[in-house]
């Protein structure tokens, strides 16, 4: 029996040698993570007051925001596929279709709760600690949580 995962793994270019990469080759990733928190900063999308705005209905800044992302996305998608882009290492995006669940309506009201109760979503959620709102590590904490409990019930509950 051939092990597959074996023989991705030593096929890969990154994988030739079989080692990991230095610490420093991670540096890049951290940068871009603190930029995009600058990001979040400056644009007020970790502001807890622009987050029940919104919530409220009584402002369009986060709306915009939003927008804006799933213009982008919808954007990078069609180029992806029209255009057969690759991975930086040269493999290819394959985007599978998904299939609808009333779990995923479920699911999304859990998550806007969560978000209007808390002022918090996963992605600001480190730029809000990183800016001093240390009380967000407890929204950290059960989002963590709440991840593992999906992982441990996932094979018992519908799809």
């Amino acid at each position: 029996m051939i092990n597959t995962e074996t023989t991705i793994q030593n096929s890969h270019p990154a994988h030739e040698n079989n080692s990991k990469p230095a610490w420093y080759h991670y540096l890049k990733y951290l940068l871009v993570g603190i930029l995009f928190g600058i990001v979040f900063v400056k644009a007020e999308i970790i502001s807890w007051f622009r987050i029940q705005e919104m919530f409220r209905l009584q402002s369009f800044h986060m709306y915009g925001v939003i927008g804006s992302a799933v213009v982008t996305g919808i954007i990078s998608v069609w180029l992806i596929k029209k255009f057969n882009i690759k991975t930086i290492n040269g493999e290819p995006i394959t985007i599978s279709p998904k299939k609808f669940s009333k779990g995923q309506i479920y699911g999304g009201l859990i998550f806007g709760f969560g978000w209007a109760l808390t002022g918090a979503c996963p992605g600001p959620l480190f730029a809000q600690i990183g800016t001093g709102s240390l009380v967000v590590i407890f929204t950290l904490i059960s989002a963590v949580l709440g991840t593992w409990v999906y992982g441990y019930f996932r094979e018992k509950l519908p799809h």
